[in-house]
């Protein structure tokens, strides 16, 4: 059995990125595990799971938490799943739009053209959302240490500093990315573990296993029950997004139609298993049960009841600060992961002449191989989309509401015309005989988490409880369409077959 070279590898890959109508432009410097790392950065287990604690702890408590944690875990699996089985089939960085665009029966283009933007404003979104959640976490951090203060505006510096710094590690190079991709891997694994021990080990009190998946807390104002917890799994589908990074580095990754899909599973299941493992440690290390005690954690003066939990049950105010230092550590991670995939996908939108100033967007360092502009691009915009959080935070966090729901939108339309469309032939990497059961469990599952994330989640409804996440949606739609009216119609390309292929792409089909 022969084994094929590198070099052969990525020339295969480069044939079958020409079939699709690119030329290979993006260096390939990825592996199957630097894949993997870059979506399960973004998912990041331990900054999602510790800055939105609270969203469950208020909304069903313990329950909430670890059951609902699971639960959505499962779901969110057979959407990865399916998303892959599309991607193996088109490794390509545009990933979601021109999936969808390719797998449309009518009006391809317009598919293509609203999930492209609903998918590169949600990524913009999830890229703000992280890095200025990081700044949160890190001015926490700062405060507990050395007494720093926390305002508005040294939060939003620190925020700008961060979204610089990932620009610059991005701008660097494929290598660069890939090392500290997967050393964010290795730092989410060894972190998980490290808290796990310490929350299990140093602490004399730990909550029964019955009480941890079933004790109650609700301070959303709602009596319905049902209602109240699924409210609550917010907190886990906030977590569970920005796996389809791997599709986006798809061109920058040896052998893409199996390390691609690949890389948007397993970062979904190993999660699913981690965050898990985490959440449950840190919910039994509550050392205060009652109503009361679960109500002062959620109004911990540190703004985040996990770092609470880390100071009460280890009562070691030293390790404490530690395991949070771990949580800085990782969500800085997350956002260079965020910036990596964003511009990725901007990218590829602009190669398609979706985005205004298009040309720009889509040059290739020759140097570094990497898409700079498009860099700084998204970070441009995340900084953009982040200001109002200067003036006010509700104002910033009905922003960026469009970042989830705008994702799952984009996540689930290629999914369902896959399953339309009947003449579909799987790649490498596919499903089976499971693939429709798979497909629509999937599309069920995102309508109702749509469904979900418009619904009211606190009551009285004010202007700070209002869920402006419909708002969101309606506005980034009316964008979508006016731009394409605009341009759209006339500029826009989703790469047919047929189209004419630049010259290296020809040679590379025909050898």
């Amino acid at each position: 059995m022969s084994v094929e070279s590198p070099s052969e590898v990525e020339d295969a890959d480069a044939a079958g990125l020409a079939a699709l109508g690119y030329k290979q432009e993006l260096r390939r410097g990825m592996s199957g595990f630097s894949n993997f790392a870059v979506s399960f950065s973004i998912i990041s287990i331990l900054a999602g799971c510790i800055t939105s604690y609270n969203i469950a702890l208020k909304s069903g408590g313990p329950s909430a938490i670890d059951l609902g944690w699971p639960l959505c875990g499962v779901f969110v699996l057979c959407v990865a799943l399916a998303m892959a089985e599309v991607c193996s089939k088109y490794p390509t960085a545009g990933g979601l739009y021109f999936w969808a665009g390719r797998l449309a029966k009518r009006n391809k283009r317009e598919w293509a053209w609203f999930v492209g933007w609903f998918n590169f404003l949600g990524e913009v979104a999830v890229t703000a959302a992280i890095d200025y959640g990081a700044a949160v976490t890190m001015m926490a951090f700062a405060n507990l240490v050395w007494g720093v203060p926390v305002g508005a505006v040294s939060t939003y510096v620190l925020f700008l500093v961060l979204i610089v710094v990932h620009g610059l590690l991005n701008t660097f190079g494929v290598r660069l990315v890939s090392l500290l991709s997967s050393v964010s891997a290795w730092w989410h694994i060894a972190g998980v573990l490290i808290i796990v021990a310490a929350l299990w080990i140093l602490p004399t009190h730990h909550q029964s296993a019955g009480w941890t998946f079933t004790a109650w807390h609700n301070e959303t104002g709602w009596t319905f029950g049902p209602y109240v917890f699924l409210m609550g799994l917010l907190m886990s589908q906030y977590t569970y997004t920005g796996y389809d990074a791997s599709a986006h580095v798809a061109e920058e990754t040896r052998n893409a139609a199996i390390a691609a899909p690949k890389g948007i599973v397993m970062s979904v299941l190993v999660s699913l298993i981690g965050g898990w493992i985490l959440l449950f440690s840190i919910t039994a290390a509550i050392q205060n049960g009652s109503q009361a005690g679960l109500a002062k954690l959620a109004a911990s003066p540190t703004g985040l009841p996990p770092a609470q939990i880390f100071l009460d049950a280890l009562n070691n105010p030293t390790l404490a600060k530690f395991l949070l230092f771990i949580v800085c550590g990782a969500q800085f991670f997350c956002g260079m992961a965020s910036v990596t995939a964003n511009s990725r996908m901007s990218y590829a939108f602009s190669r398609d002449n979706a985005i205004p100033g298009a040309r720009l967007w889509a040059k290739v360092n020759p140097r570094t191989g990497t898409p700079t502009n498009s860099i700084w691009l998204c970070v441009v915009l995340a900084a953009v989309l982040t200001a109002p959080a200067l003036v006010n935070l509700t104002a910033y966090l009905a922003v960026t509401s469009i970042a989830v729901i705008g994702l799952y939108i984009a996540y689930v339309t290629p999914v369902l015309l896959r399953r339309l469309d009947r003449d579909f032939v799987p790649a490498v990497w596919n499903l089976g005989r499971w693939s429709a059961v798979i497909g629509w469990v999937a599309v069920a599952w995102v309508v109702l988490i749509v469904i979900l994330f418009v619904l009211p989640p606190v009551t009285p409804i004010t202007a700070d409880t209002f869920n402006y996440a419909p708002i969101a949606v309606v506005v980034v739609a009316v964008f979508a369409t006016v731009l394409w009216f605009a341009r759209g119609r006339k500029h826009f390309m989703s790469r047919e077959e047929g189209v004419h292929l630049t010259r290296d792409a020809e040679e590379l089909l025909e050898e």
